[in-house]
Protein backbone atom coordinates (compact mmCIF):
# COMPACT_ATOMS: atom_id res chain seq x y z
CA UNK A 1 0.00 0.00 0.00
CA UNK A 2 1.41 3.38 -1.02
CA UNK A 3 1.97 5.69 1.98
CA UNK A 4 -0.53 8.52 2.12
CA UNK A 5 2.21 11.14 1.90
CA UNK A 6 3.73 9.63 -1.27
CA UNK A 7 1.33 10.57 -4.03
CA UNK A 8 0.58 13.20 -6.62
CA UNK A 9 -2.12 15.76 -6.02
CA UNK A 10 -3.09 19.03 -4.39
CA UNK A 11 -4.01 20.07 -0.86
CA UNK A 12 -5.88 23.28 0.04
CA UNK A 13 -4.34 25.25 2.90
CA UNK A 14 -5.71 28.61 4.02
CA UNK A 15 -6.95 29.47 0.55
CA UNK A 16 -3.84 28.36 -1.33
CA UNK A 17 -3.10 25.16 -3.25
CA UNK A 18 0.01 23.20 -2.31
CA UNK A 19 1.38 20.22 -4.19
CA UNK A 20 0.69 17.04 -2.21
CA UNK A 21 4.33 16.20 -1.43
CA UNK A 22 5.20 19.79 -0.49
CA UNK A 23 2.27 20.24 1.91
CA UNK A 24 3.77 20.33 5.40
CA UNK A 25 3.61 22.09 8.74
CA UNK A 26 6.10 22.79 11.50
CA UNK A 27 7.02 20.12 14.07
CA UNK A 28 6.01 22.51 16.86
CA UNK A 29 2.50 22.99 15.51
CA UNK A 30 0.35 23.40 18.62
CA UNK A 31 -2.35 20.90 17.59
CA UNK A 32 0.25 18.16 17.07
CA UNK A 33 1.27 18.49 20.73
CA UNK A 34 -2.07 19.07 22.44
CA UNK A 35 -4.78 17.75 20.11
CA UNK A 36 -6.67 21.06 20.07
CA UNK A 37 -8.29 21.07 16.65
CA UNK A 38 -11.26 19.64 14.80
CA UNK A 39 -11.97 17.87 11.54
CA UNK A 40 -14.59 16.29 9.31
CA UNK A 41 -14.79 13.25 7.08
CA UNK A 42 -16.82 13.86 3.92
CA UNK A 43 -17.63 11.38 1.17
CA UNK A 44 -17.84 12.01 -2.57
CA UNK A 45 -19.50 9.47 -4.83
CA UNK A 46 -19.72 8.90 -8.57
CA UNK A 47 -23.32 8.89 -9.76
CA UNK A 48 -25.26 8.80 -13.03
CA UNK A 49 -24.83 12.57 -13.43
CA UNK A 50 -21.21 12.76 -12.33
CA UNK A 51 -19.44 13.19 -9.01
CA UNK A 52 -21.20 14.71 -6.02
CA UNK A 53 -20.48 15.40 -2.36
CA UNK A 54 -22.84 13.86 0.18
CA UNK A 55 -24.27 16.24 2.80
CA UNK A 56 -21.25 18.54 2.54
CA UNK A 57 -23.23 21.49 3.93
CA UNK A 58 -24.04 19.57 7.12
CA UNK A 59 -20.45 18.38 7.51
CA UNK A 60 -19.13 21.90 7.01
CA UNK A 61 -21.57 23.33 9.52
CA UNK A 62 -20.44 20.75 12.07
CA UNK A 63 -16.81 21.72 11.42
CA UNK A 64 -17.64 25.37 12.09
CA UNK A 65 -19.66 24.42 15.18
CA UNK A 66 -16.77 22.31 16.49
CA UNK A 67 -14.30 25.18 16.04
CA UNK A 68 -16.68 27.60 17.74
CA UNK A 69 -17.24 25.24 20.68
CA UNK A 70 -13.45 24.90 21.04
CA UNK A 71 -13.14 28.71 20.88
CA UNK A 72 -10.92 28.52 17.81
CA UNK A 73 -11.50 31.59 15.60
CA UNK A 74 -12.03 30.92 11.88
CA UNK A 75 -11.78 33.48 9.11
CA UNK A 76 -13.37 31.21 6.47
CA UNK A 77 -17.12 31.00 5.98
CA UNK A 78 -19.07 27.87 5.11
CA UNK A 79 -19.47 28.79 1.44
CA UNK A 80 -15.72 29.18 0.96
CA UNK A 81 -14.99 25.84 2.61
CA UNK A 82 -17.66 24.03 0.60
CA UNK A 83 -16.30 25.44 -2.65
CA UNK A 84 -12.78 24.45 -1.65
CA UNK A 85 -13.97 20.87 -1.13
CA UNK A 86 -15.59 20.85 -4.57
CA UNK A 87 -12.41 22.24 -6.10
CA UNK A 88 -10.32 19.67 -4.24
CA UNK A 89 -12.15 16.88 -6.07
CA UNK A 90 -11.64 18.52 -9.45
CA UNK A 91 -7.97 19.38 -8.96
CA UNK A 92 -7.21 15.84 -7.88
CA UNK A 93 -9.35 14.21 -10.58
CA UNK A 94 -11.39 12.23 -8.06
CA UNK A 95 -14.85 10.73 -8.42
CA UNK A 96 -15.16 8.44 -5.38
CA UNK A 97 -13.25 10.07 -2.56
CA UNK A 98 -12.87 10.82 1.13
CA UNK A 99 -12.24 14.45 2.08
CA UNK A 100 -10.78 15.59 5.38
CA UNK A 101 -11.22 19.29 6.20
CA UNK A 102 -9.16 19.99 9.32
CA UNK A 103 -8.77 23.03 11.58
CA UNK A 104 -5.50 23.29 13.50
CA UNK A 105 -3.46 25.79 15.49
CA UNK A 106 -0.05 27.07 14.42
CA UNK A 107 3.47 26.94 15.84
CA UNK A 108 3.75 30.41 17.38
CA UNK A 109 3.97 28.91 20.86
CA UNK A 110 3.38 25.88 23.05
CA UNK A 111 1.76 25.36 26.42
CA UNK A 112 -1.83 25.47 27.64
CA UNK A 113 -1.78 29.27 27.88
CA UNK A 114 -0.18 29.83 24.48
CA UNK A 115 -1.33 33.15 23.06
CA UNK A 116 -1.36 34.59 19.56
CA UNK A 117 -1.73 31.23 17.81
CA UNK A 118 -2.68 31.32 14.16
CA UNK A 119 -5.60 29.20 12.94
CA UNK A 120 -5.21 27.11 9.80
CA UNK A 121 -7.64 25.11 7.69
CA UNK A 122 -6.55 22.38 5.31
CA UNK A 123 -8.55 20.14 2.96
CA UNK A 124 -7.17 16.94 1.47
CA UNK A 125 -9.01 14.35 -0.63
CA UNK A 126 -8.08 10.86 -1.78
CA UNK A 127 -9.61 7.69 -3.14
CA UNK A 128 -10.77 5.76 -0.08
CA UNK A 129 -10.86 2.45 -1.92
CA UNK A 130 -12.58 -0.45 -0.16
CA UNK A 131 -12.66 0.98 3.35
CA UNK A 132 -14.79 -1.89 4.60
CA UNK A 133 -14.57 -5.39 3.16
CA UNK A 134 -17.56 -6.85 1.39
CA UNK A 135 -17.41 -9.66 3.94
CA UNK A 136 -17.92 -7.25 6.84
CA UNK A 137 -20.85 -5.56 5.11
CA UNK A 138 -22.44 -8.93 4.31
CA UNK A 139 -21.68 -11.09 7.35
CA UNK A 140 -21.37 -8.42 10.04
CA UNK A 141 -18.88 -7.46 12.74
CA UNK A 142 -17.86 -9.09 15.99
CA UNK A 143 -17.52 -6.52 18.76
CA UNK A 144 -16.29 -6.32 22.34
CA UNK A 145 -17.68 -3.96 24.95
CA UNK A 146 -14.82 -1.66 25.93
CA UNK A 147 -13.47 -1.10 29.42
CA UNK A 148 -12.65 2.43 28.25
CA UNK A 149 -15.60 4.77 28.91
CA UNK A 150 -16.75 7.33 26.37
CA UNK A 151 -16.55 11.04 27.12
CA UNK A 152 -18.80 12.82 29.59
CA UNK A 153 -20.48 16.14 28.80
CA UNK A 154 -18.66 17.83 31.70
CA UNK A 155 -15.28 16.39 30.73
CA UNK A 156 -15.15 17.24 27.05
CA UNK A 157 -17.21 18.67 24.19
CA UNK A 158 -19.08 15.58 23.04
CA UNK A 159 -20.68 17.28 20.04
CA UNK A 160 -17.40 18.61 18.70
CA UNK A 161 -15.45 16.38 16.33
CA UNK A 162 -12.19 17.10 18.10
CA UNK A 163 -8.77 15.68 17.17
CA UNK A 164 -7.89 14.73 20.74
CA UNK A 165 -11.10 12.72 21.28
CA UNK A 166 -9.84 9.98 19.02
CA UNK A 167 -7.14 8.88 21.46
CA UNK A 168 -10.06 7.46 23.46
CA UNK A 169 -11.38 5.72 20.33
CA UNK A 170 -8.01 4.22 19.44
CA UNK A 171 -7.40 2.88 22.94
CA UNK A 172 -10.75 1.11 22.86
CA UNK A 173 -10.47 -0.20 19.32
CA UNK A 174 -6.89 -1.43 19.68
CA UNK A 175 -7.83 -3.37 22.81
CA UNK A 176 -10.69 -5.08 20.95
CA UNK A 177 -8.62 -5.85 17.85
CA UNK A 178 -5.81 -7.36 19.92
CA UNK A 179 -8.42 -9.63 21.54
CA UNK A 180 -9.51 -10.85 18.10
CA UNK A 181 -12.59 -8.66 17.53
CA UNK A 182 -13.45 -6.33 14.63
CA UNK A 183 -14.89 -3.42 16.58
CA UNK A 184 -15.67 -2.13 20.06
CA UNK A 185 -18.81 -0.80 21.72
CA UNK A 186 -18.16 2.02 24.18
CA UNK A 187 -20.33 2.87 27.17
CA UNK A 188 -20.80 6.31 28.67
CA UNK A 189 -19.59 7.04 32.23
CA UNK A 190 -22.96 5.86 33.61
CA UNK A 191 -22.76 2.52 31.79
CA UNK A 192 -25.16 3.14 28.91
CA UNK A 193 -24.28 2.42 25.28
CA UNK A 194 -22.65 5.45 23.64
CA UNK A 195 -21.19 4.44 20.27
CA UNK A 196 -18.57 2.30 18.55
CA UNK A 197 -14.98 3.53 18.15
CA UNK A 198 -15.99 5.91 15.35
CA UNK A 199 -19.59 5.02 14.49
CA UNK A 200 -23.09 5.36 15.91
CA UNK A 201 -25.12 2.36 17.07
CA UNK A 202 -28.65 1.21 16.18
CA UNK A 203 -30.69 -1.78 17.27
CA UNK A 204 -33.99 -3.22 16.09
CA UNK A 205 -36.40 -4.79 18.56
CA UNK A 206 -39.99 -5.82 17.77
CA UNK A 207 -40.15 -3.64 14.66
CA UNK A 208 -38.85 -0.44 16.31
CA UNK A 209 -35.41 1.09 15.73
CA UNK A 210 -33.55 2.44 18.75
CA UNK A 211 -30.36 4.52 18.94
CA UNK A 212 -28.58 6.19 21.88
CA UNK A 213 -29.65 9.75 22.55
CA UNK A 214 -27.11 12.45 21.78
CA UNK A 215 -25.22 13.07 25.01
CA UNK A 216 -21.84 11.34 25.17
CA UNK A 217 -21.76 10.32 21.49
CA UNK A 218 -21.15 12.33 18.35
CA UNK A 219 -24.18 13.67 16.49
CA UNK A 220 -23.42 11.63 13.39
CA UNK A 221 -24.52 12.83 9.99
CA UNK A 222 -24.88 9.25 8.71
CA UNK A 223 -26.89 8.57 11.89
CA UNK A 224 -29.23 11.42 10.99
CA UNK A 225 -29.49 10.18 7.38
CA UNK A 226 -30.46 6.68 8.54
CA UNK A 227 -33.06 8.02 10.98
CA UNK A 228 -34.69 10.04 8.21
CA UNK A 229 -34.59 7.19 5.69
CA UNK A 230 -36.00 4.72 8.22
CA UNK A 231 -38.84 7.05 9.19
CA UNK A 232 -39.70 8.75 5.91
CA UNK A 233 -39.09 5.96 3.40
CA UNK A 234 -39.40 2.66 5.26
CA UNK A 235 -41.99 3.90 7.76
CA UNK A 236 -40.24 2.74 10.93
CA UNK A 237 -40.55 4.28 14.35
CA UNK A 238 -37.14 5.45 15.62
CA UNK A 239 -36.57 6.12 19.30
CA UNK A 240 -33.56 8.07 20.60
CA UNK A 241 -32.98 7.07 24.21
CA UNK A 242 -30.62 5.50 26.72
CA UNK A 243 -29.73 1.91 25.83
CA UNK A 244 -28.11 -0.79 27.97
CA UNK A 245 -25.62 -3.30 26.63
CA UNK A 246 -27.95 -6.25 27.30
CA UNK A 247 -30.46 -4.65 24.93
CA UNK A 248 -27.87 -5.12 22.21
CA UNK A 249 -27.41 -8.76 23.27
CA UNK A 250 -31.13 -9.41 22.85
CA UNK A 251 -31.84 -7.21 19.83
CA UNK A 252 -33.39 -8.65 16.67
CA UNK A 253 -30.78 -6.75 14.63
CA UNK A 254 -28.03 -4.24 15.30
CA UNK A 255 -25.82 -2.14 13.05
CA UNK A 256 -23.28 0.70 13.03
CA UNK A 257 -23.33 3.89 10.95
CA UNK A 258 -20.57 6.29 9.92
CA UNK A 259 -19.37 8.34 6.97
CA UNK A 260 -16.60 5.94 5.99
CA UNK A 261 -18.25 2.73 7.25
CA UNK A 262 -21.73 3.65 5.92
CA UNK A 263 -23.98 0.90 7.42
CA UNK A 264 -22.42 -2.24 8.88
CA UNK A 265 -24.25 -5.12 10.58
CA UNK A 266 -23.26 -5.96 14.14
CA UNK A 267 -23.47 -9.73 14.38
CA UNK A 268 -21.94 -10.46 17.77
CA UNK A 269 -21.23 -8.59 21.00
CA UNK A 270 -19.20 -10.08 23.85
CA UNK A 271 -19.68 -13.58 22.46
CA UNK A 272 -23.48 -13.20 22.22
CA UNK A 273 -25.01 -13.78 18.81
CA UNK A 274 -27.26 -10.79 18.07
CA UNK A 275 -30.63 -11.79 16.66
CA UNK A 276 -30.61 -15.32 18.03
CA UNK A 277 -34.14 -14.85 19.40
CA UNK A 278 -35.34 -13.63 16.02
CA UNK A 279 -33.65 -16.43 14.11
CA UNK A 280 -30.87 -14.33 12.59
CA UNK A 281 -28.36 -16.24 10.44
CA UNK A 282 -25.39 -17.80 12.14
CA UNK A 283 -21.87 -16.32 11.72
CA UNK A 284 -21.10 -18.43 8.66
CA UNK A 285 -24.20 -17.13 6.85
CA UNK A 286 -24.76 -13.69 5.31
CA UNK A 287 -27.40 -11.41 6.79
CA UNK A 288 -30.82 -11.83 5.23
CA UNK A 289 -31.64 -9.60 2.27
CA UNK A 290 -35.03 -9.04 3.92
CA UNK A 291 -33.49 -7.75 7.15
CA UNK A 292 -33.95 -4.10 8.07
CA UNK A 293 -30.17 -3.70 8.08
CA UNK A 294 -29.89 -4.94 4.49
CA UNK A 295 -32.84 -2.81 3.38
CA UNK A 296 -31.23 0.29 4.87
CA UNK A 297 -27.90 -0.61 3.27
CA UNK A 298 -29.52 -0.76 -0.16
CA UNK A 299 -31.50 2.42 0.41
CA UNK A 300 -28.48 4.35 1.68
CA UNK A 301 -26.48 3.19 -1.34
CA UNK A 302 -29.23 4.41 -3.67
CA UNK A 303 -29.28 7.83 -2.03
CA UNK A 304 -25.52 8.37 -1.75
CA UNK A 305 -24.89 7.16 -5.32
CA UNK A 306 -27.67 9.40 -6.68
CA UNK A 307 -29.66 6.43 -7.95
CA UNK A 308 -32.87 8.16 -6.92
CA UNK A 309 -36.29 7.31 -8.27
CA UNK A 310 -39.23 9.70 -7.94
CA UNK A 311 -40.00 8.47 -4.43
CA UNK A 312 -36.54 9.48 -3.22
CA UNK A 313 -36.22 12.78 -5.09
CA UNK A 314 -36.55 14.76 -1.86
CA UNK A 315 -33.09 13.51 -0.88
CA UNK A 316 -31.48 15.27 -3.84
CA UNK A 317 -30.93 18.11 -1.37
CA UNK A 318 -28.21 15.97 0.22
CA UNK A 319 -26.17 15.86 -3.00
CA UNK A 320 -23.92 18.66 -4.25
CA UNK A 321 -22.05 18.41 -7.57
CA UNK A 322 -18.30 18.06 -7.16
Amino acid sequence: MTPLYDRDGWIWLDGEWLSWRDASTHLLTHTLHYGMGCFEGVRAYAGPRGTHLFRVAEHTRRLLDSAHALDIPLSFRAGTLIQAQRDCLKRNGLSNAYLKPTVFLGAEGLGLRAKGLSTHVMIAAWDLGEYISAEAATFGLRALTSSWARHHVNISLCRAKTNGHYVNSMLALNTAVKAGFDETIMLDPEGYVAEASAANVFLLRDGVLHTPEISSCLQGITRDSVIRLAREVLGFEVRERRITRDELYTADEAFLTGTAAEILPLRELDGRHIGARAGAPRPEEPISEDSITARLQRLYKQVTRAELDDGLAVFNEWLMPG
